[in-house]
């Protein structure tokens, strides 16, 4: 699954459009996010830039804060003990596929 501060019906429609095979649950106000510490407030210069990509935060996720996590990804075994974890600030650092499949099949 995904956890996404992004409104419901925004998220929706992109996870159709790419084919994604699991949920994206909705995360208001990034609670779940700043509960795990992956919160980071976009300066203002960035919002203008954001805003010139036509990435416009506040309407997508539904409030004024401006806040976005951080990506990351948690692997959890059945039972919730957390088999890795991986946060990083560069959104476009992104964990490569193989690794996170050697994770959950080590006999792979």
């Amino acid at each position: 699954m995904a956890v996404s501060p992004q409104q419901a019906k925004f998220s929706k429609p992109l996870a159709k459009k790419l084919g994604l095979t699991f949920p994206i649950l909705a995360d208001p106000q990034n609670k779940v996010a700043s509960a795990f510490g992956l919160v980071h407030r976009l300066p203002l210069p960035l919002r203008d830039i954001y805003l010139g990509f036509g990435i416009d935060v506040p309407r997508f996720n539904g409030d004024d804060s401006w806040e976005l996590p951080v990506p990351a990804r948690f692997i959890l075994d059945p039972s919730g003990k957390i088999l890795s974890a991986e946060a990083h600030p560069d959104y476009t650092r992104r964990p490569d596929p193989r690794e996170v499949i050697s994770i959950v099949s080590p006999d792979h």
